[in-house]
């Protein structure tokens, strides 16, 4: 497989930078090609900007024609190219960032905001039907993604009862909204949780958990995100009555079948 690795940590000492390391040892170890885009080390430049689109600052900023237009004419800024180059190559996205503020580090959300731009992750519609080629369908198609992510949290308190929320809700913006939604295939999440307070052992718990999640890069089963154009939706892009039953309300109502729990 080509994996391309993203991180987010600003620093190269922390618990995200080794389980980084031992990532890429292991798929070295199991004959996998990688490339890393660690934004710390890049320095990446978060924000969108004209320049972004060799765009006149003097006129106002559409970014998504804008960006469009400057991924159809090659004029998008070589920082970005070079991004969307790697996940051209890759077959495989892993995502690894600590959970913050319910989220992504600013860092993380600005690669997504500048490298997955119109024309190259989305706008592309069906020529048979006309209907945008979205949610499990897209330019992305084919490839699969993976989020490892570290929290202070214990894994009880980011489960279905736990007071932090569930885990696949507090990503589904990223899993779904991102992943899904450019057709990439998403695999269940790696939480690796109490990130303040691993020791030796439990650390190498997490390094053993991060591996055997890389040997089965290929073979886990994904999440069950129902598909944009499979007849699940009407035209207004609303479930049907039959599919929106009120136990299944929010990001629920959007898989075919519920995630496994977290694994401990």
């Amino acid at each position: 497989m080509k994996v391309l690795w993203v991180s987010a940590h600003p620093d190269a000492r922390s618990l995200n930078a080794s389980l980084q390391a031992d990532g890429l040892r292991a798929l070295d170890a199991y004959g996998h090609e990688h490339r890393l885009s660690d934004l710390r080390a890049m320095g990446w430049n978060p924000v969108v900007d004209p320049s972004d689109y060799a765009h006149d600052p003097a006129d106002r900023l559409h970014v998504g024609t804008a960006s469009e237009r400057a991924y159809r004419t090659g004029t998008l800024s070589p920082d970005i190219r070079a991004e969307q180059e790697k996940i051209d190559w890759a077959d495989t996205l892993i995502v690894q960032f600590p959970l913050w503020w319910y989220g992504m580090p600013a860092q993380l959300k600005g690669w997504f905001d500048r490298v997955f731009v119109k024309g190259f992750a989305f706008g592309l519609d069906d020529p048979a039907t006309g209907r945008p080629r979205r949610y499990g369908d897209g330019r992305l198609t084919g490839k699969r993604a993976m989020v490892v992510v570290t929290a202070g949290a214990r894994t009880a308190t980011l489960g279905p009862r736990g007071v932090n929320g569930d885990l696949n809700d507090l990503l589904f913006p990223l899993q779904h909204g991102t992943f899904w939604y450019t057709g990439m295939t998403v695999l269940p999440p790696l939480l690796i949780p109490g990130a303040d307070r691993l020791t030796p052992d439990t650390y190498a718990t997490a390094a053993d958990r991060l591996r055997a999640r890389l040997r089965t890069l290929a073979t886990t089963p994904p999440l069950a995100f129902r598909h944009q154009n499979s007849g699940d939706y009407d035209d207004e892009l609303l479930l049907h009555p039959h599919l929106a039953a009120p136990r299944h309300l929010g990001p629920a109502a959007h898989y075919t079948a519920p995630p496994a729990p977290l694994a401990p």
